[in-house]
């Protein structure tokens, strides 16, 4: 206990144990009765990047063993869906007129079992007119093939259109600037690869549809399947079992799930569907994709004094949620943890024949700083001056008043050197800089590369920033957690289990959360932005102690006392008066004693953040590049992310490491390719480059709180943090290495053939 409560301590996962034994249960573990006599659903798959549909024959697969049913989009009625971002760009959740990817859903089929229906779908044939396939983001812009002809160009979405004017041209925004450089920095296409892949059942139960999917937020998915199966009026149910990672690309309700009720329907029984995982590397929503054109300006004294950067975000075939992570995300966070007080930022979203971008663990911040990190580098260099000490003398001063940057963005609170010194000081920092100083002097084959990065980010700032939450004790004392938020690995049981007990004193093992469920938890924002503490944590915290006020009301009555003399013991879980602790009432006296005068111990509430919350760090990576080979050794991670008040440092933690290995995966590994003509050539994981264990250094994390003021817990979000603040770092390192060699700027992923290539052509 820290300070005589729970909150704070290092609570080992109630979770786990599940997890590590029996296992979760997924979608397509589900059981439920409901569900007797599935059959299955297999959707048939565009092969093409860019067509129109001349024809789809489904006659062969129709008489195909087993096949209950076989629809396309005409025979299913479907209607285009406007984007609410361009609503010239339209679509059917089965491609109607073209296909605009490799992977689109074209066709599905329904059979008694998933090999019927997999057999089936192999032999409908679909004729297309091939279409030029448009892949490269600046390709697009000024291509005359379009993928939606309505919208009239290739680029959906531009800051302008939000009164954002372009940018200034360059030579005059940066006239008085003693030095500038210049980027062109790729910030890459990646798959988000959950552990577990999209899979759904749907069944009627009367005139309701009940189904299960794996989601990071079901009640926003509610009106989807509602407008899908009938419109208003139509009932839905949507459970969410366990999730077995989400990442930001399970936000959205996807085409294959909300097409099931309707194929349920049809056939009179429920379905089910699950994708493979080429599937899913086709179909699940991609993140990153951004091209960035960067300028940095200031005097050679290290004084930063202009930035500009337009940014192509490549939102993929759909004009959906990749499409606006550029404009409300990256230019937003522009700035990053410096006073720069000139700053330009314009953002053109871009379709391509490709998967469709989303939100991925991160949003669009990564991207943010990955730009101004490295343009910190460049202009470092430039000025022979240490990149530590560069963004250093360009940091925002501490702050816990709302500070407003040059993009019209206001943080909460901010500590950013102070972040910046502990890691330099846990990494050894003067030390590291003195070895590759002799690495370098003697020649060695194996450099070392040293990567700074000092990092902002926001999360919490989806709206409406908001939660509801609803705790109720039951007869024995136990008590139920309803939350409007969705784990998917991030250990939302231990911790909402752990706001109650700090309130309660009833033991962790003792309450039970419920999640994702609309009948059970009607109202809920969902998992998704590092939002889930800061606002469904505190909506838990501020239900538990509205429900003990309550429960004061009725433990006076059982200890004939007066009610402002009851006090909570939260180690024993029980009420006394104070001062005479002899005495005491359990949770089960009080809840019972409640329900005889008529009422219940069960508190809901809505808890409403003013704004968003901005987590800060620092990270210093440490790797070795063996200059003959190109080959990257990643040596050491020292990261301080400052995520406000600790709830449990263990939680923290993982969330931390987790972040790290996919931000350093992005920086040496991972990359979704296509070729010319817009086929996948990373769709499977034998192709992509997954990172592992083995490819990872030990972290050393450094722990920093600093409360911020937006909610009573002092909480921020920090499920994103460990991916923005490493990835540049790791990268930087990377260039680090081989600087002296004549290597400017390699983009991710820096791979050994591409450090190998970089230092061939510096030396050429």
């Amino acid at each position: 206990m820290a300070g005589g409560s729970i909150l704070g301590t290092r609570v080992q996962r109630k979770e786990d144990p599940k997890f590590l034994t029996t296992g979760g249960v997924y979608s397509d573990d589900v059981t439920d009765p409901r569900l007797d006599g599935a059959a299955q659903a297999v959707y048939v798959r565009s092969t093409v990047a860019h067509g129109t549909i001349l024809s789809i024959d489904v006659d062969a697969a129709t008489d195909m063993p087993g096949v209950l049913a076989v629809h396309t989009a005409e025979t299913l009625g479907l209607e285009p869906i406007p984007s609410p971002f361009n609503p010239a760009s339209a679509r059917t959740l089965l491609a109607s007129d073209k296909v605009r990817h490799v992977g689109e859903p074209v066709a599905v089929v329904v059979a008694e079992t998933h090999q019927q229906a997999a057999d089936a779908a192999e032999v409908v044939f679909v004729d297309y007119d091939f279409l030029p396939a448009v892949i490269d983001l600046e390709e697009a812009l000024s291509s005359e093939t379009l993928i939606y002809e309505e919208a009239g160009s290739n680029g959906v979405f531009d800051t302008t259109a939000l009164g954002i004017p372009e940018n200034s041209p360059t030579e005059e925004f940066f006239a008085d600037c003693e030095v500038t450089v210049t980027g062109r920095f790729v910030n890459q296409r990646v798959a988000p690869c959950p552990l577990e892949v999209r899979a759904s059942a749907a069944t009627w139960d009367g005139d309701t549809l009940v189904q299960w999917l794996s989601t990071q937020g079901a009640q926003a998915d509610k009106d989807h399947f509602v407008k899908v199966n009938g419109g208003e009026g139509t009932k839905v149910h949507l459970i969410t079992p366990d999730v077995g990672g989400g990442f930001g690309a399970k936000i959205d309700a996807y085409p294959e799930e909300m097409l099931l009720g309707v194929l349920a329907k049809g056939v009179g029984r429920p379905v089910r569907w699950r994708e493979t995982r080429s599937e899913s590397m086709m179909m699940l929503g991609h993140g990153r994709g951004q091209l960035q054109f960067v300028t940095m300006g200031g005097s050679k004294d290290g004084t930063v004094t202009h930035y500009q950067m337009h940014a192509l975000q490549d939102a993929g075939a759909f004009v959906g949620m990749g499409t606006i992570l550029a404009p409300f995300m990256t230019r937003p966070m522009s700035s990053g943890v410096y006073d720069i007080p000139n700053i330009e930022v314009r953002t053109t979203s871009v379709v391509t024949n490709t998967t469709p971008t989303t939100a991925y663990r991160g949003a669009g911040r990564p991207e943010a700083t990955a730009a101004i990190e490295r343009a910190m580098d460049l202009f470092a260099a430039e000025i022979g001056m240490d990149p530590a000490e560069v963004r250093r003398k360009n940091l925002i001063a501490k702050f816990d008043e709302p500070h407003t940057t040059a993009v019209a963005q206001t943080y909460d609170v901010g500590d950013y050197e102070t972040a910046l010194d502990k890691v330099l000081e846990a990494a050894g920092y003067e030390d590291l800089r003195a070895e590759q100083a002799s690495r370098r002097e003697s020649g060695d084959a194996k450099q070392l590369g040293i990567g700074v990065c000092v990092y902002v980010e926001i999360t919490g700032g989806v709206d409406p920033k908001q939660e509801d939450a609803k705790v109720e004790i039951h007869d024995d004392g136990t008590a139920t957690v309803y939350t409007g938020t969705t784990p998917q690995g991030q250990g939302h049981d231990t911790a909402w289990s752990m706001i109650a007990s700090a309130e309660t004193g009833i033991p962790i093992d003792e309450i039970t959360l419920v999640f994702g469920d609309t009948e059970r938890t009607p109202v809920g924002g969902g998992t998704m932005g590092s939002r889930s503490l800061q606002q469904g944590g505190v909506a838990v915290n501020e239900a538990t102690v509205e429900l003990v006020d309550k429960a004061k009301k009725a433990a006076a009555k059982l200890l004939e006392a007066d009610e402002a003399d009851v006090v909570v013991d939260t180690e024993k879980g029980v009420f006394h008066v104070a001062g005479t602790p002899a005495v005491t009432k359990t949770w089960a006296d009080v809840a019972v004693a409640a329900k005889q005068d008529g009422d219940e111990l069960t508190v809901s509430t809505t808890f409403v953040a003013d704004m968003a919350t901005f987590p800060f760090g620092a990270h210093i990576a440490v790797v070795e590049v063996d200059t003959s080979t190109g080959q990257v050794k990643h040596l050491r991670q020292v990261a301080c992310d400052d995520a406000g008040r600790v709830l449990n440092p263990l939680l923290l933690d993982g969330q931390i490491h987790g972040g790290i290995a996919q931000g350093t995966a992005q920086a040496l590994l991972e990359e979704v390719r296509y070729d010319e003509d817009g086929n996948p050539v990373t769709s499977n994981l034998a192709d992509y480059g997954m990172i592992s264990a083995t490819d990872l250094p030990s972290f050393e994390v450094i722990h920093m709180e600093t409360p911020t003021f937006v909610n009573p817990l002092g909480a921020k979000g920090i499920g994103e943090s460990g991916t923005i603040g490493s990835t540049p770092a790791v990268q930087s390192a990377v260039c680090d290495a081989v600087a002296h060699l004549g290597v400017k700027h390699i983009d991710m992923p820096a791979t050994s053939e591409r450090v190998w290539q970089a230092i061939r052509a510096a030396q050429q």
